[in-house]
């Protein structure tokens, strides 16, 4: 507040003394006094709520998402500045610890040698604390800070950024490791979004891997052209979510770690952060051997697997996508399959691969030792199936902007009439209605 009120009367004073008491009413101070980050800011921090909506912090203000004008930061966490009095936060995060409700979702700024723990935009009882109180062993003047969810890095961890070094605490041990990472522009802030790590300096930003810090493609890129809308600034970034009537996949899947990838020509989406906002990436961002698009998809015992014409490739899920050693393999050598595979699923908690092909349903047991398929194959009252997915509600057969929905494998093997199609919705796949 204490800032606030040193600008208020700054623009009574400039009013004042440029036309007197009736140029108040109509002075344009609060809003030339407002930054705009299409000039080009180098943010103090960056962090999403547990809802999603992502913040840009510049000293004593904020943007709360990809667009709009900025607004006074202490209208929405008003503590940061009554309590503590200074003009910037260094650094914030959200914390990702599902084995804790009492933490996890939580937002959390660092301010000097102090943390404010939020939820819902609400200051926790107790708080600010000493950072050493909170985080043992991580320093304090802090530059940028970023969650790494278990999977991603090796354990549910924080990375806190001051200069070169990377501070990694681990959420459940209260430990932390040090490197230093040269090779990365010093981070005034961080951001996990999708999935990806962005380094945000100047006004760019550096995509990293979040165990490595290693850099891979053409950056530094200007933030403008791809984390807010700006005038003349191409969007490299940003995704025209189709429409439903218009959606066609080319593989969807599923995993028990509950993430859902959808995959459509080139780009790939992930559909269960869909409350960070639906973005399309290359498909060789993320497995970077898989160049020309997928033909169908599915997860099991941790892996990833993605077919493309007679080659199928398998990556492990611990640590980003690692294409395992000795693949691709033929699908012949992998799964006793041949031919051209439309689609395939797997079940939750499963251990059998559904391949469909043309007109047919072939299964494999992906548990045994080597893996036969099926010589069997069921026919299936549909075909030109474009992908398919399996997860608790049942099966999900999807055809052009049409799924067909069936309860359990059995069940879809044994019909013989194909069900009424139902169209594609926002609610399974994220399209626009």
């Amino acid at each position: 507040m204490e800032l606030l009120t040193k600008t208020l009367f700054l623009c009574l004073a400039l009013a004042l003394a440029n036309g007197g008491p009736l140029q108040v009413l109509f002075s344009p101070c609060s809003d030339a006094s407002l930054p705009d980050r299409c000039e080009g800011i180098e943010f103090d921090a960056i962090t999403p709520d547990e809802k999603g909506n992502t913040f840009f912090f510049k000293g004593s203000h904020l943007w709360k998402g990809f667009h709009g004008a900025a607004q006074l930061a202490n209208e929405s966490f008003k503590e940061l500045d009554d309590l503590h009095h200074i003009g910037h936060v260094d650094a914030a995060f959200r914390m990702h610890n599902v084995e804790n409700p009492d933490d996890h979702d939580h937002i959390y700024f660092f301010l000097d040698d102090k943390v404010f723990s939020y939820y819902n935009h609400s200051l926790e009882d107790g708080y600010p604390k000493e950072i050493q109180e909170d985080f043992p062993g991580v320093p304090s003047h802090l530059d940028a800070a970023v969650e790494c969810p278990k999977g991603e890095c090796m354990t549910d961890s924080v990375l806190f950024f001051k200069g070169h070094d990377v501070h990694v605490y681990d959420i459940t041990t209260r430990t932390v490791k040090t490197k230093t990472w040269t090779h990365l522009p010093v981070c005034t802030a961080a951001l996990r979004w999708l999935e990806h790590y962005y380094c945000f300096h100047g006004h760019n930003f550096t995509r990293f891997h979040p165990v490595s810090g290693e850099v891979s493609g053409p950056y530094p890129k200007d933030a403008r052209a791809y984390f807010m809308h700006c005038p003349n600034a191409g969007h490299g970034g940003h995704y025209e979510v189709p429409k439903c009537s218009e959606a066609k996949l080319s593989a969807i899947t599923s995993g028990d770690a509950g993430k859902s990838y959808l995959f459509a020509g080139p780009i790939y989406m992930r559909l269960d952060t869909r409350q960070d906002g639906l973005h399309a990436f290359p498909i060789i961002r993320a497995w970077k051997e898989v160049t020309n698009g997928v033909d169908a998809a599915f997860a099991y015992n941790d892996n990833m697997y993605l077919i493309k014409d007679d080659h199928i490739y398998i990556y492990k899920t611990a640590v980003h996508y690692t294409l395992i050693d000795g693949y691709p393999k033929t699908l012949k050598e992998e799964l006793g399959i041949e031919g051209h595979v439309d689609a395939a699923f797997v079940c939750p908690n499963q251990h059998t691969v559904y391949v469909i092909q043309g007109r047919t349903m072939s299964d494999v047991d992906l548990s045994a030792t080597p893996r036969v398929v099926n010589d069997r194959p069921v026919p299936l009252p549909m075909s030109d199936i474009d992908a398919t997915m399996c997860n608790a509600e049942g099966i999900y057969l999807f055809k052009g902007s049409q799924y067909y929905h069936y309860e359990t494998p059995m069940i879809l093997g044994m019909s013989r009439m194909a069900p009424q199609s139902l169209p594609v919705t926002n609610a399974i796949l994220g399209c626009q209605d």
